[in-house]
C-alpha cells in the first residue's frame, strides 16, 4: 500500500484532537451519501416512466413508417411489401389510411381522425391488448365495426351496448360539390362500435380505429393509403432495416424509426431527465463544501504531522497525495454507500411497489412508480460523486501545497 494512501486511512477512521472534524467529516459523508443517493433513484424513477412511455407508444406506433415524400397518399401497390417482408428482422407490413372526419352520435359531434388499418394490424400491434370496454373487432365477413377511443367516446356518449345506436362518419366530397348542403357535400357511413379502447389520453381523444375498407368506401379510393406501418421481431437490426428499406424505397418515400414519429416525445423525455441530473449535481456541489471546510480543519490540526514527516525527508508531492487520497477516501465511502442505498431502495420498490402513484386504485395507468435500474446510471453516478470530490479536495490541498515551504517544527 503506498504510504500516502495509508496514512490517508489513518486519518480517516482516527479520532480527532477536536470534536468539530469529526462532526463536519461525518455531515460530508452523510450529505454525500443521500445526495448519491437520491440521484441515482431520480435517474431511475425517470427511466421507468420513459420505459411506461415508450411502452404505451410502442402499440399505437409501429417500429416503421413509410410516408410518400410528397402528397398524402399513394398506392398500397406501389410498395414493394413482399421484399419488404424477406428483409431479415421483418414481422409484417400493415396498410394504415387516416382522415380528419365528423363523428355524430345519436345527438352529439365531435371531429377527430379516422384510422383505417388492415386486417393484420391488429396481431402486429398487439393494440387489442389496450381494450378497455366491449369487444376489440374491426371487420367479420363483410361487416364492419370500430373501436373507439375512450376520449372520443365520453365526448359522444358512445354506449357500445346500443344495437341500434350507430356512429354516423361524416367526411367532405372530394372535388367541388354543386351545393353545400349536408346530401351534396359530404360523404356519409354508419359503423357499429364494438369496443372502447384506452392507450393514452392524446390519442384516446383523437383516433376510431375501423377497417382500410370501411375508409376507402367512405372516400373513394381503391387501394390508397396515407402510410405503410413495418413491424420488427424482437431482437432485429433497426438500423439496418431502416437502412434497407430506404434503398429500396428511394426518394419517393420517407421511412421514419420510431423515435423519428415521436421525435419532439422522446427528446422531451431526455432533456427533462438532464435538467433533474444537473439540478441534483448542483445539490452535490453544494454539499460539497462542507468536505472543504473539514479538509481545511483537517489540514490545519494536521500541521505538527506534516512538519515531523517534512523533517523526515517527506516532500510536497508526498503531503499532497495525502490529504487528495483524504478526499477521494471520503468521495469513495460517500458514492459506494449511496449506491447501494439506492439500490436497495429501487430494489424494493421494484419488487414490491411500496410507493403507491394514488391511493385509488385503477387512478392511473400503474399503481406504482416504476423503476429502471440501469448500469450506466450507476456508472455515471460514482464519477460524477468522484469528480465533485476531486475538485473539492483541491482546493484546501492545493493552498497547503503553497503554504509548504513555510511549516516548521516548533
Amino acid at each position: 500500500m503506498q504510504l500516502s494512501l495509508f496514512i490517508a486511512k489513518r486519518y480517516l477512521v482516527s479520532k480527532k484532537s477536536h470534536n468539530l472534524i469529526n462532526i463536519i467529516s461525518l455531515i460530508t459523508v452523510v450529505g454525500l451519501t443521500i445526495g448519491t443517493a437520491a440521484l441515482i433513484i431520480v435517474l431511475s424513477v425517470f427511466n421507468g416512466f420513459e420505459s411506461v412511455i415508450k411502452s404505451m407508444y410502442n402499440v399505437i406506433d409501429a417500429d416503421f413508417e413509410v410516408t410518400a415524400a410528397q402528397g398524402k397518399t399513394f398506392h398500397f401497390s406501389g410498395i414493394p411489401a413482399e421484399k419488404i417482408m424477406e428483409l431479415e428482422g421483418v414481422k409484417g407490413v400493415a396498410g394504415i389510411f387516416e382522415e380528419d372526419v365528423l363523428y355524430k352520435y345519436r345527438e352529439e359531434q365531435y371531429i377527430a381522425k379516422i384510422k383505417g388499418v388492415s386486417e393484420n394490424y391488429t396481431s402486429l400491434s398487439g393494440i387489442d391488448t389496450m381494450l378497455m370496454d366491449g369487444t376489440f373487432l374491426l371487420q367479420q365477413g363483410d361487416a364492419n365495426f370500430a373501436v373507439v377511443g375512450a376520449g372520443v367516446a365520453w365526448y359522444l356518449g358512445v354506449n357500445i351496448r346500443s344495437i341500434t345506436d350507430l356512429l354516423n362518419v361524416y367526411v367532405p366530397k372530394r372535388g367541388n360539390p354543386s351545393s353545400f348542403n349536408i346530401t351534396n357535400a359530404f360523404h356519409v357511413e354508419a359503423i357499429h362500435p364494438a369496443g372502447v379502447f384506452s392507450v393514452q389520453q392524446e390519442f384516446d381523444e383523437r383516433y376510431v380505429l375501423v377497417p382500410i375498407r370501411f375508409v376507402r368506401k367512405l372516400l373513394d379510393y381503391t387501394d390508397e393509403v396515407t402510410s405503410v406501418d413495418v413491424f420488427a421481431r424482437p431482437g432485429a437490426d433497426y438500423d439496418q432495416i431502416q437502412s434497407d428499406m430506404e434503398k429500396m424505397l428511394g426518394q419517393d418515400f420517407v421511412v421514419k424509426n420510431r423515435f423519428q414519429q415521436n421525435e419532439t416525445l422522446f427528446k422531451l423525455l431526455t432533456s427533462e431527465k438532464t435538467a433533474i441530473f444537473f439540478i441534483l449535481v448542483f445539490i452535490l456541489i453544494l454539499t460539497s463544501i462542507n468536505m472543504i471546510g473539514s479538509l481545511s480543519i483537517l489540514i490545519v490540526e494536521k500541521l505538527k504531522d506534516i512538519a515531523v514527516l517534512k523533517s523526515m525527508g517527506a516532500t510536497k508531492k508526498l503531503v499532497f497525495r495525502i490529504f487528495m487520497s483524504e478526499g477521494l477516501l471520503i468521495s469513495l465511502l460517500s458514492a459506494a454507500a449511496g449506491l447501494f442505498i439506492g439500490f436497495a431502495i429501487l430494489y424494493i420498490q421494484q419488487q414490491f411497489g411500496i410507493v403507491r402513484l394514488g391511493s385509488q386504485e385503477g387512478a392511473f395507468i400503474i399503481e406504482a412508480y416504476p423503476v429502471a435500474m440501469k448500469w450506466m446510471d450507476f456508472l455515471y453516478v460514482f464519477l460524477t460523486v468522484m469528480c465533485i470530490g476531486v475538485l473539492a479536495t483541491w482546493y484546501p490541498v492545493k493552498n497547503l501545497s503553497k503554504k509548504y515551504h513555510t511549516i516548521r517544527l516548533k
